[in-house]
């Protein structure tokens, strides 16, 4: 077994190395660019998700498809990957975590509007994100080359996307939930297993609807009472807030400015981690996000696009950003806080707040987990659902009418059992493994949906010319 995780330690390492940090960068600065720097727009895109589009095609708000989008991203990532960036890279790899963030809201933006323009409508629900981006944009337009290798790609990325959830989405999130419940209040992880299974139950039974309600509710209050808390944090180091944005800027580029063992040898380990804890946390290039953002109801993919890249300001450039000044902060006024563990460096953080600090971050810490456990269900099943599709499509020939929706029903509603049993297992099982297999399905997910954005980027540049250059985003 440990052998096992240690193979699977490296192929991480290889496909989260340089080379991917490289192409998901690349693609957030080149969208960046050929969109005429989209952030400028942030503002704007706020507005936008909190408006209704009146008689619009989709089935959620385009501030439910935020919120789901939201749940799934704002995860223990946003509080231990952090303070681990911060542990491995030294107090620097927040500015590049932020930097990172900045430029993301490009490519979230590009990942939203392909999402729409590209989804289909199916038994009255819209079904979209990079599968259908790469089979009906790249597979399947006129006089294509390799129509072969975009409808594998379709494929693999549904495909990747379904194994995913069961690490990231089902296993790690349970698993963080119930070992906070057993250090702070005792419960065995086999009670605390069943109580988060029936939850997500409850919701996830319901489909993106009872998904999208519910995640409505819990995100703004979940994030909301964290901001607070890192807020707290910030005015009881006030005096030595501008002495950490120093600290931040100096050490990103002379990481020995940060002094006191702080790891970060050199710029490039700073930047490495900063660059890859933006990239994981944000989720901007993997391509999850855009399977809700298909859902929403919208007169044009602009609209919702500037919606969508809304997400990655809100996770990265607000909470992350809080998170990793709340803890520089605290490292400067604290000099005794030292750690080469993210999770103890976050804790160390909120213990300065009395009394409640540390259950304030239990608090957020369950509600970002159990909320990433209720988005990434609608992907793995949205994934499922599209290669049961396309399987039974092959399958069809002699049968009745119904038989191919009947085979596509019976694949999702398995897939949603086996998931709410891996979120029961994740509660009470080690996750080593399963760590190293959430990120390696991560990396092959990005893979595609990075092509399916440079390949499409003339599309992005097309349909932005036509809504938000020429102000024509009220128009159907």
């Amino acid at each position: 077994m440990e052998e096992t995780n240690e193979l699977l330690t490296e192929v991480s390492g290889m496909l989260w190395g340089w080379p991917m940090i490289a192409l998901l960068l690349g693609t957030h600065i080149l969208l960046t660019i050929r969109l005429r720097f989209p952030q400028r727009h942030i503002f704007k895109a706020i507005r936008l998700s909190v408006q209704k589009d009146g008689n619009a095609t989709g089935e959620v708000s385009q501030f439910g498809a935020l919120a789901t989008a939201l749940a799934a991203t704002i995860g223990t990532g946003n509080i231990v990957g952090v303070g681990t960036a911060i542990a491995l890279g030294g107090p620097g790899a927040v500015l590049w975590c932020w930097l990172t963030g900045i430029l993301g809201i490009a490519t979230k933006y590009g990942e939203g509007l392909l999402a729409v323009k590209y989804r289909i409508s199916s038994n009255g629900r819209m079904l979209g994100g990079p599968m259908y981006a790469i089979e009906n944009g790249l597979a399947n337009r006129p006089n294509t080359h390799f129509r072969w290798f975009w409808k594998l790609m379709a494929a693999a990325f549904a495909f990747f996307t379904a194994l995913a959830t069961f690490g990231i989405g089902s296993t790690v999130q349970a698993n963080a939930i119930s070992t906070l419940g057993y250090e702070v209040c005792g419960i065995p992880p086999v009670v605390i297993g069943g109580i988060v299974t029936i939850l997500a139950a409850a919701v996830i039974m319901g489909g993106v609807k009872s998904i999208a309600r519910c995640c409505e509710m819990l995100v703004p209050f979940m994030a909301g009472v964290y901001i607070i808390g890192c807020l707290a944090i910030l005015f009881i180091n006030g005096a030595y807030l501008l002495p950490a944005l120093e600290l931040i800027v100096q050490s990103a580029f002379d990481p020995s400015a940060a002094g006191g063992g702080m790891v970060g040898s050199s710029i490039m380990i700073t930047a490495r981690y900063g660059i890859a804890r933006g990239l994981f946390s944000n989720e901007s290039g993997l391509g999850s996000a855009p399977i809700i953002a298909a859902s929403a109801q919208t007169k044009n993919p602009v609209r919702q696009a500037l919606v969508s890249s809304s997400a990655t300001f809100w996770d990265t450039v607000i909470i992350c950003a809080l998170t990793g000044l709340a803890i520089v902060s605290s490292i400067v006024a604290y000099p005794d806080i030292s750690a080469s563990d993210g999770g103890v460096l976050t804790k160390m953080a909120f213990s300065k707040i009395p009394y409640i600090g540390e259950p304030l971050l239990a608090f957020g810490s369950l509600t970002f987990a159990f909320s990433t456990i209720l988005g990434w269900g609608l992907y793995g099943e949205r994934g499922i659902e599209y290669l049961a599709d396309k399987f039974t499509l092959h399958c069809s020939k002699g049968q009745d009418a119904g038989f191919k929706e009947r085979c596509t029903k019976k694949a999702t509603n398995t897939y949603r059992v086996v998931f709410l049993i891996t979120v029961y297992l994740g509660s009470v099982v080690s996750l080593d493994i399963v760590w190293n297999l959430a990120d390696i399905f991560n990396a092959l997910m990005a893979i595609p949906n990075l092509l399916c954005l440079l390949f499409l980027s003339g599309v992005l540049v097309g349909e932005t010319r036509k809504y938000l250059w020429n102000n024509r985003l009220d128009e159907e």
